[in-house]
């Protein structure tokens, strides 16, 4: 990106995270995600080309690291002090995404991106000590939407997976859900008993697993945030 011509802080500070995908790319850093694949995952519009250059002018500005992958090829990426600052910058920025804007559109709707946020938002602590597999089934996608509509999550201890093609376990839970009901349900805009009661959101399986599986969902990381009266139904 060009510079802008200024010594003031915000103008060089911008120079750095202003760039189209670095916020999301710190994002992703924020929630985990270490290795080039993970980051990717979480923003699969961009290109392997763009997401190689963002990395690399985030390590030459001082704000992320990286190392050889102790097993396997590829690197591992982590945030520095530098980047850590940035913390409280996404969460201003997605608070306020949260409070002020119509987040569920029709161009905005990715079961992908929501499955790995949902993978990674899981109450572990709350699990049974039995594996449990679930598969999602999305109806209703916007005609844009070119990737899958059914996933399998597989909650295993601590350790939870998301696949997209059958792991071959025998399925305990099956949600079938109209992918933006589920999203709104995601950012705290609808209640889980809404959804299910309107239909819109299905579970088949043992009760008990029926009963369990809301508990299991931490849901988005500002669904907590509170919007205006007149956003709510947004």
């Amino acid at each position: 990106m060009q510079g802008y011509g200024q010594f003031c802080p915000v103008a060089v500070a911008c120079e750095v995270f202003a760039e189209r995908w670095t916020p999301l790319i710190l994002r992703e850093l924020l929630a985990g995600s270490r290795r080039f694949s993970e980051i990717r995952r979480g923003m699969p519009l961009i290109s392997r080309a763009l997401l190689a250059q963002r990395l690399r002018g985030l390590e030459e500005a001082g704000v992320i690291g990286s190392r050889p992958r102790a097993r396997g090829r590829g690197r591992e990426y982590g945030l520095t002090a530098s980047g850590e600052e940035f913390r409280k910058v996404i969460t201003s920025l997605g608070e306020w995404g949260q409070r002020w804007t119509i987040r569920v559109s029709a161009q905005n709707l990715d079961a992908g991106f929501l499955m790995w946020d949902v993978q990674r938002r899981i109450a572990v602590d709350r699990l049974p000590p039995r594996r449990v597999t679930i598969r999602f089934d999305f109806r209703r996608l916007p005609p844009h939407h070119r990737g899958a509509s059914t996933f399998w999550l597989v909650l295993d201890g601590p350790e939870v997976d998301l696949c997209l093609k059958d792991p071959g376990f025998e399925v305990d839970l099956v949600v079938t859900a109209d992918l933006a009901t589920f999203v709104k349900v995601w950012l705290g805009d609808v209640k889980w008993s809404q959804a299910v009661s309107s239909g819109a959101v299905r579970l088949e399986g043992a009760p008990q697993w029926i009963r369990a599986f809301p508990a299991w969902l931490l849901l988005g990381g500002f669904a907590g945030v509170e919007r205006p009266r007149r956003l709510r139904a947004s």
